[in-house]
């Protein structure tokens, strides 16, 4: 479904993506796991268009989609759930594309749950067939998280790619197929995510992973 292969990005003279690599299957969901600045917020905005690579390719269903505009990748079918949510709070969540019981709301007057389910709403409004959400469970209470990613396991059982960004490893690994773990732009581990799940001592380090303790492992 998903392809990137030596992804060179930068914000202005920042080197951001050192050659990253990775892929996503079709109907699997994919974690991209690793600690605050390793990179994984600028790999979904490389994706998505919103900070275009220097260099590599980004491969969607066999076309290279690096290098354009935003709006026409989201047409291609690639929906981007972001970090902020993105909800603007002076719409109702109908304008903002509606949401259950609470659609005549203003979108500020909506729990940070109600707004995470919004975002999610309003993106699957596009029929995408791949999904990437960057810190879905970010700000939420447990009982808001595990139904945030009981929804986004639901979405496999659907046929929906997921690419999925989150500080919450334990969470995340449960309902992955496969999991990267990201450090200073570099994946340093691919593989099985019940395989990492598996491993204690390397999930513990996941906050605060490097290169070297990885590759050494």
């Amino acid at each position: 479904m998903l392809e990137l292969r030596a992804l060179q990005t930068y914000y202005g003279l920042a080197h951001v993506l050192h050659g990253l690599s990775l892929g996503v299957g079709e109907g699997e969901v994919v974690a991209l796991l690793g600690r605050n600045g390793a990179g994984k917020t600028t790999t979904l905005r490389s994706i998505s268009g919103l900070t275009p690579p220097r260099s590599g390719a980004i491969r969607y269903k066999g076309r290279d989609i690096a290098g354009l505009a935003p709006h026409c990748i989201a047409r291609l079918g690639i929906a981007l759930v972001p970090e902020t949510r993105g909800i603007f709070s002076y719409l109702s969540a109908r304008e903002n594309l509606a949401i259950a019981e609470r659609k005549l709301n203003r979108g500020r007057q909506l729990s940070g749950g109600e707004q995470e389910m919004l975002s999610i709403g309003r993106a699957l409004l596009l029929n995408p067939k791949l999904l990437i959400l960057d810190e879905p469970s970010q700000g939420l209470a447990p009982l808001i998280v595990r139904e945030v990613f009981r929804i986004v396991s639901q979405m496999r059982q659907e046929g929906i790619s997921v690419l999925l960004v989150e500080q919450n490893a334990r969470m995340s690994l449960e309902i992955a197929d496969h999991a990267y773990v990201l450090d200073d732009g570099r994946i340093v581990y691919s593989g099985s995510a019940a395989e990492l799940a598996a491993d204690e001592a390397r999930v513990q380090a996941l906050a605060g992973a490097s290169a070297e303790q990885w590759a050494e492992s």
